[in-house]
């Protein structure tokens, strides 16, 4: 294998740069918005890409360094510098630059990297890091030679909630599962994956927090506040009849979970009256509003 002469620095436009169709490395949602956070707090990219000038094409390659040219362009820099080979290269020699520069990597010795990283007592410097303390404390024991020969895209999601936001947690996401249930059982998508990232996302920005825990609090509430959208899951209001078999969450009916207690004493007072007098079965307490929607809808006619 011949050798590359001398690479060349470059400033450039990173709009003129073009992109590989195929990378080999990838980069998770979170880890790209990250990377984009530190761009953005730079200034200007702190490594450089490698590009290949095809004189043949006319363009320019980003052989290594995709992910940082992507940020930098959602980052919105103008100028970036980038190192540029102008060889002919063949595309088996393309291919192994790309590789090596994705495979060529040290390790961390995480005592080290453990010491260094508690040396940092501002906390956006630990967030610039990429490193959490979860991670630290765990890289001794953490084996992915599994993982590699598998080749698999996961990503891990850690959520804590306080006590009293954890019920309101359980019982936002478990009306949801009801109302979407349905027979078949789908896997979700790797889109709807980074849809939910990007919900949070927007949710973080708009409220102006930082916490994935706070955020997805609030997109919770915001499903409780638009319980009644969910009856999508079982209902068709041009039909005016259930689109499937099984149970519905009354929830989603009344697009309410709560109602107040003078009310709810009414309507007690009034199904037990029922059951006392088995117009309805002890055990199936809904038939009440059943019966009373039925009285009105033949009243209306």
């Amino acid at each position: 294998m011949s050798q590359l002469n001398k690479p060349r620095i470059v400033e450039g436009d990173p709009r003129d740069l073009t992109l590989l169709d195929v990378n080999a490395r990838f980069m998770r949602h979170e880890t790209f918005q990250r990377l984009v956070s530190n761009i953005r707090a730079d200034g200007h990219l702190t490594s450089t890409p490698l590009v290949w000038n095809d004189a043949e094409s006319g363009r320019r390659i980003v052989l290594s360094g995709n992910h940082r040219v992507k940020a930098s362009l959602e980052v919105g820099l103008e100028r970036i510098h980038w190192m540029e080979i102008d060889d002919p290269l063949p595309r088996q020699r393309q291919i192994a630059l790309q590789l090596s520069h994705n495979a060529v990597t040290g390790e961390d010795d995480p005592a080290t990297l453990k010491a260094l990283y508690e040396e940092l007592e501002d906390v956006s410097m630990r967030l610039y890091s990429g490193l959490d303390d979860k991670t630290l404390e765990l890289l001794e024991d953490v084996s992915v030679a599994g993982l590699t020969e598998a080749a698999l895209d996961f990503a891990t999601v850690a959520i804590t909630f306080l006590p009293d936001e954890k019920k309101a947690a359980e019982d936002a996401l478990e009306s949801a599962r009801k109302a979407a249930s349905a027979d078949a059982r789908w896997l979700a998508r790797m889109d709807q994956y980074t849809g939910m990232l990007d919900a949070l996302d927007t949710t973080k920005s708009a409220h102006n927090v930082g916490n994935i825990a706070a955020a997805l609090s609030i997109v919770l509430h915001l499903v409780e506040r638009h319980l009644g959208d969910l009856t999508e899951g079982w209902y068709d209001p041009e039909q005016e009849a259930a689109t499937r078999r099984g149970n519905a969450p009354i929830e989603t009916v009344l697009a309410t979970r709560t109602m107040p207690a003078d009310a709810a004493a009414i309507v007690q007072q009034a199904i037990d009256r029922m059951a006392r007098k088995n117009e309805i079965p002890p055990d199936q307490r809904w038939r009440a509003l059943e019966l009373w929607a039925a009285d009105y809808l033949a009243g209306a006619a």
